[in-house]
């Protein structure tokens, strides 16, 4: 029997980026802990490591643009949702209609309030979409500057 590996050049280069489905849980509440503890907000940030899009969502959040903004305003939480079979509670409890695609993400306050979820995957074309669009995202959904 003669087997065949497909090969993309590149593909195998690219990290998981999500975590083991079952970790979504303690991840999310130690991102609910350092929140609270560091007045950030939690992006929860549902996809999968088969998400092309999920993977330039990712490389946006680290650009030299986006990073600086990313690390001292939020706490960036990657649910793994496997192939639309996996951490489906959490989907639900943050509203994310995961139909409607992934990268799909959810914005908590450091108490964990829900304050935003994308529910009409306005990332899931990330891959057609510029930098520019998360330094938007990331500039609305900052917390405010204690004054």
């Amino acid at each position: 029997m003669l087997s065949i590996a497909a090969h993309t050049p590149g593909v195998a280069a690219v990290p998981d980026i999500y975590p083991d489905p079952g970790k979504a849980k303690t991840d999310l509440a130690a991102a609910l802990q350092t929140a609270a503890a560091n007045h950030r907000r939690i992006i929860v940030d549902f996809g999968g490591n088969w998400c092309t899009d999920c993977h330039v969502l990712d490389t946006y959040f680290h650009d030299a643009a986006n990073r600086p903004l990313l690390e001292a305003a939020f706490i960036l939480v990657h649910v793994n949702i496997g192939r639309l079979d996996q951490n489906l509670d959490l989907a639900e409890r943050y509203q994310i209609p995961l139909k409607k695609g992934v990268p799909a993400l959810a914005v908590l306050d450091s108490d964990g309030k829900l304050l935003y979820s994308q529910r009409t995957g306005e990332f899931e074309a990330m891959r057609r979409m510029q930098s520019s669009a998360v330094t938007e995202f990331l500039s609305q959904w900052k917390p405010a500057v204690a004054r």
